[in-house]
């Protein structure tokens, strides 16, 4: 007697970032089988960390250090990878999705992980040859190109992405300048005596620091070769990074007629409102939401992995957004609500000798947020206590000390304060 073998089920996935190649990880641990893969990828080579492009740029890393899934990857997993073609439509109708130079496949399953478009100014010259964006390693070849023709460079925007690009630029020899539009460096991660002792520590590194400042226009005729601010200044530029923000890229979608909003709109499995188009990753939007962080790309490729496979049927809940970070060497964390409001209370740790300033925001008898400049050691724990909702108790004296102190705290080290009290009222007591 014949047997009939079912057919394997098709997924397609668009994006081969780093939210894409962990689902399909997640769907290999789960089913390997279940499937026959097909992924879209712009990019002609497999799948990298991004996080590790600024050590690229620093020079502390090669790129064969941060492929994570070369070809060799995908070809022992029977993923068939379309590299250096990016998806440039769907037909939900027939279920294809068509690439840039043509290529057709048909699913039963679509997962879109697009990912994000960095932001571009809309100043004049911003589309001048030597004006970048600093999102994938075509950025950072062509930034590397620069370091060795040019001398000065001017980073427009002082967030994470803006400083590490900055730092990696001075380790390449050029005199850089980092523009600002708001009065200090890193405001959503930071407080601002913890964004000004960065400043600080970046102006003693020969990297000069201008917040508040405004980008009007980018000069030059056949290349870059100066940043005009708002207040007239120039600065010389043999190359401009933009680092400004990014925003999630739903023009697949769009055009397909999902519903999206800042992103493609997904519920707490990851479906989009077509049920067989799943989306993960920087490019979803979640009860109004959008995600720029490591961790909820994982989560996301997770909970959607185990309801493609029928593995799991877990919801997405975004939890506590707590960021580690390493800028210039400088380890810094944040979590939750570290500005805090008249409800609550702030504890602040200086020392000024190790470079070490912490607060902790207290609400009631929870830790609602944190930010921890200079020592992070003890970022997971702090993290934990706000997710959780755990009741301090008796740690409230000694919580600015981390989980391995139990004395009280020395009074010249810590101080309560309320939260919306001056930076120089909190560190009087350093």
């Amino acid at each position: 007697m014949n047997m009939v073998v079912p057919r394997r089920r098709r997924l397609v996935v668009v994006g081969n970032g780093m939210a894409g190649t962990r689902l399909l990880e997640e769907i290999l641990a789960h089913a390997p089988q279940a499937f026959d893969i097909a992924v879209f990828g712009a990019e002609e080579h497999g799948s990298y960390n991004r996080i590790m492009l600024s050590p690229l740029l620093a020079g502390q890393q090669r790129f064969a250090d941060i492929v994570t899934h070369d070809r060799a990857w995908y070809a022992a997993n029977r993923i068939e990878h379309i590299a250096g073609e990016a998806a440039v439509a769907i037909d939900r109708r027939r279920r294809v999705v068509t690439g840039a130079h043509g290529t057709q496949r048909r699913y039963d399953v679509l997962v879109l992980a697009t990912g994000s478009n960095p932001l571009v100014l809309p100043v004049p010259g911003a589309t001048l040859p030597g004006v970048t964006s600093f999102r994938d390693i075509a950025d950072v070849n062509a930034m590397l190109d620069a370091c060795r023709t040019g001398r000065q460079a001017v980073v427009i925007g002082g967030g994470l992405l803006g400083l590490e690009a900055a730092y990696g630029l001075s380790r390449n020899g050029m005199q850089v300048s980092v523009v600002h539009l708001m009065p200090v460096l890193m405001e959503r991660q930071l407080d601002p005596l913890s964004s000004e002792l960065l400043a600080a520590e970046l102006r003693s590194r020969g990297i000069a620091v201008l917040t508040g400042a405004s980008t009007q226009a980018i000069l030059g005729e056949d290349r870059v070769r100066a940043v005009r601010l708002a207040d007239g200044r120039e600065l010389p530029a043999d190359l401009v990074v933009m680092a400004v923000g990014i925003r999630p890229n739903i023009a697949l979608a769009q055009a397909a007629g999902l519903a999206c909003g800042r992103g493609i709109q997904v519920d707490a499995t990851l479906r989009s409102s077509d049920p067989s188009i799943c989306a993960v990753g920087e490019c979803v939007e979640f009860h109004g939401q959008v995600f720029g962080l490591v961790a909820p790309l994982y989560d996301m490729a997770a909970i959607c992995a185990g309801h493609i496979t029928g593995a799991a049927d877990d919801l997405y809940q975004p939890g506590v957004a707590g960021t580690r970070l390493k800028v210039t060497g400088i380890e810094m964390f944040s979590a939750g609500d570290f500005l805090g409001d008249a409800d609550t209370q702030a504890v602040v740790y200086r020392d000024i000798a190790r470079g070490v300033h912490k607060r902790l925001v207290l609400r009631g008898d929870r830790l609602a947020g944190a930010v921890l400049y200079g020592d992070a050691r003890d970022s997971a724990w702090y993290c934990g206590l706000i997710q959780n909702g755990t009741a301090i108790g008796a740690m409230r004296d000694t919580l600015i000390f981390g989980p391995a102190i139990s004395s009280a705290p020395s009074p010249d080290r810590a101080v309560s304060v309320p939260a919306g009290a001056a930076p120089d009222v909190a560190a009087a007591a350093a």
